[in-house]
């Protein structure tokens, strides 16, 4: 098992990528702390998991909130060795001449701040611990296929490597790792909130979008945050790793719903 005896925060592990995780990195040994606004999935999750899984019902862009997953994390498993930042949202859908500064304030807030508190709060119990994962999650739309996603969300996402980045060489002296995910097209519930979402869903053309004819599956996804939280990944930092089949390699697969 590659997280035996780790302990983990899983930021919206109630559904999609974040429960795809949850029950990968239990199933390889570690205790996790799942910070989700969904709470009776989250309690549910606590009772299918007994032993291995917490609930802390946290909004990831309130700072209290983030420091009592922190807290339970420590004070009930121990400690925390990983921090995976997954919650999210995809925000309004207004272009650039439309959108309003509420709009585009509530996207930065969920996908900007939310990110540097994920990062903040976990840093000084990695430093007790003398190492640490962080794991970030940004969007195909916010690497290379600018205009792709609504304008707010592409926007923060690209911005989320950048953060990504640069807390990996400040952190690196304390042993805390730090690793951002960009995941392509998968059929979860935030791509039903794509402006392109809903035909895409209708047609069921994930596997038409990317060089490799394959749909995306969640467990691609949770199997990346695995190598990265793992010790397989202990000698990499500051990278930005797609999980896309070869998506932002090739924009125009990605501008068609047809494929």
């Amino acid at each position: 098992m590659l997280l035996e005896g780790r302990i983990a925060i899983i930021t919206g592990g109630c559904a999609g990528f974040g429960l795809e995780s949850v029950q990968k990195f239990v199933e390889h040994g570690c205790k996790v702390v799942v910070a989700d606004i969904q709470e009776a999935d989250g309690k549910a999750l606590e009772e299918r998991f007994a032993g291995d899984v917490r609930f802390c019902l946290a909004d990831v862009r309130k700072e209290k909130a983030m420091r009592d997953a922190v807290d339970l994390a420590v004070k009930h498993f121990g400690g925390l060795d990983i921090m995976y930042h997954n919650a999210g949202t995809v925000g309004s859908p207004a272009g650039v001449e439309e959108i309003t500064v509420q709009e585009w304030n509530a996207a930065m807030e969920m996908l900007q701040t939310a990110t540097m508190l994920a990062i903040q709060v976990a840093v000084e119990p990695m430093k007790a611990c003398g190492k640490g994962s962080i794991i970030l999650t940004s969007s195909g739309a916010g690497v290379s296929l600018g205009g792709s996603g609504p304008y707010a969300y592409t926007v923060a996402k690209s911005s989320v490597t950048m953060i990504g980045r640069y807390a990996a060489l400040k952190l690196g002296k304390h042993g805390i790792r730090v690793n951002t995910i960009v995941p392509g097209a998968f059929k979860t519930a935030l791509w039903e909130k794509h402006a392109l979402g809903e035909g895409m869903v209708a047609a069921d053309n994930f596997a038409k979008m990317q060089p490799l004819p394959i749909a995306g599956r969640p467990r691609y996804i949770a199997d990346a945050a695995l190598f990265l939280a793992s010790d397989m990944g202990e000698f990499i930092t500051g990278v930005v790793l797609p999980v896309d089949g070869g998506m932002t390699l090739h924009r125009n697969s990605y501008a068609s719903i047809e494929g």
